[in-house]
């Protein structure tokens, strides 16, 4: 199936580079000529305009916008002149779901197909697979299939779980149509809701572990420490590895990345613009880091 792509970055690339490797044909075009050289070199047809990308899809054309959340309505704004009868525009990005119900109903009068896919996956897509949570019109999401199904991370050699083996439907697969227009963007939301969650539940954890000894830190805290259960030298770095390693009830694979570092954000970026997370000074000026509560300060 051909599809076009607009939005290169490290998830649109590699998006590209996972559909290209499933035979799928892509063309693509992004504001950076040297991110569509890059693919045009591994096999996509790059394009140099929007007319030129436009010219380059077969039609009904499904054009997938992989840009912020930002500029997806001037980046639409931008094409709608440019499209036809039953061109599908796809919204791959973050956007909220009530936009996508108005983009919808704008676009259904122009008889133009809309749909919302919150995907995940980051830059581990390539190789993982993207999970995506999919809304819109029935008819246009199947006709999409080949490509959410090349995307997703599929079932593998996982044993189905018990009971759900006569079990039809995508979910298994790592991709499901979840309603209408904006239903795949608000599970998106949900569904970052809870990694969110989860992050900050797995700092406050290792904050404690990380300052168990500060009753025996300072004199002034503790004039006479006494041994104390907490008194330890625990390893943070070899907590971090246990779950994700070996399955604990907490495991969360991204724990298992260790190279991981905190995301360094541009000084235009003020702090509140990322919910939960505050700018502090250590080890670091302009780092966000999740927003940590300090552990109790007790004698033992």
């Amino acid at each position: 199936m051909q599809l076009g792509m607009i939005g290169l970055g490290r998830m649109g690339a590699n998006m590209v580079r996972r559909l290209q490797k499933a035979g799928h044909q892509c063309v693509v075009f992004d504001r950076s000529a040297d991110a569509v050289k890059q693919l045009a070199a591994e096999g996509a047809t790059g394009a140099a305009s929007l007319d030129d990308f436009l010219g380059k899809l077969g039609k009904p054309r499904a054009v997938w916008l992989m840009v912020p959340a930002a500029v997806v309505d001037a980046t639409i704004a931008e094409l709608l002149p440019r499209l036809v009868k039953d061109d599908i525009l796809i919204d791959g990005g973050n956007s909220y779901y009530i936009d996508d119900i108005r983009r919808a109903k704008e676009l259904s009068s122009k008889n133009i197909h809309y749909v919302d896919v919150g995907t995940s996956g980051g830059v581990w897509g390539l190789e993982r697979g993207y999970c995506q949570m999919i809304g819109g019109e029935t008819g246009t999401v199947e006709r999409l299939d080949p490509i959410f199904k090349a995307l997703a991370p599929g079932r593998g050699d996982i044993p189905r779980t018990p009971g759900r083996e006569k079990a039809s439907g995508t979910a298994e697969d790592g991709y499901l149509h979840c309603g209408p227009s904006g239903a795949g963007h608000f599970v998106k939301m949900v569904h970052n809701g809870i990694e969110y969650g989860l992050m900050a539940a797995y700092a406050e954890g290792l904050n404690i572990l990380k300052h168990a000894n500060a009753g025996h830190a300072s004199a002034k805290l503790t004039p006479k420490p006494r041994r104390c259960v907490t008194r330890s030298t625990i390893s943070t770095t070899s907590i971090w590895r246990i779950s994700p390693r070996y399955g604990g009830a907490a495991a969360w694979w991204p724990l298992g990345f260790s190279t991981l570092r905190p995301f360094r954000c541009s000084s235009s970026l003020p702090s509140s613009a990322i919910p939960g997370a505050c700018r502090i000074r250590a080890k670091g000026a302009g780092r966000l880091w999740p927003r940590l509560s300090r552990p109790r300060r007790r004698r033992c």
